[in-house]
């Protein structure tokens, strides 16, 4: 059975943001950044795609809404250190999520952020568990597990029709 083009097209414009999921991911575990060519490429991808898919004026309006949630996003950060005089949030991070908005929308940045605040709980019970020492001042990179969350909502979009 010869699959249509919007099925290709989904398949594989997937593929390659796993792909630039998993190096955002190594390159934060090993050195504590996600670098700014990779949230670029995974902005510009998911902008092609959906004006490939749903034209130019949806491509329009999904760039300004990644600027409104990075915006958000930023203003969250900023407050945050006002507040503990501390980061919570990195830079990287705010640029990850706005970069993931054309993919899943603004309606589905919270299922986005329960992922990766769950997988990060997990991965924290976990090393707990097998006996590291870990402190309030632990840092942990959670450009993986913003990754996690981007490709599980995407995924459950694509093939469970999840809003």
């Amino acid at each position: 059975m010869p699959a249509n083009s919007e099925t290709l097209i989904a398949t594989g414009s997937f593929a390659v943001l796993c792909l630039l999921c998993s190096s955002l991911a190594l390159i934060d575990l090993r050195r504590g950044i996600i670098p700014d060519g990779i949230n670029l490429a995974i902005a510009v991808l998911g902008v092609a795609k959906v004006i490939v898919t749903d034209g130019m004026v949806p491509g329009a309006e999904a760039i300004v809404e990644a600027l409104m949630v990075g915006m958000a996003f930023w203003l969250f950060r900023q407050v945050y250190f006002v507040l503990r005089k501390t980061q919570g949030l990195g830079l990287g991070d705010v640029k990850f999520l706005a970069a993931a908005v054309p993919w899943v929308g603004i309606p589905a940045v919270p299922t986005l952020l329960l992922i990766a605040a769950l997988t990060a709980l997990l991965a924290i019970g976990s090393a707990q568990l097998a006996g590291q020492n870990l402190t309030r001042q632990t840092s942990l990179p959670f450009g993986p597990f913003l990754a996690m969350g981007l490709l599980s909502t995407h995924a459950l979009q694509l093939w469970l029709g999840v809003p």
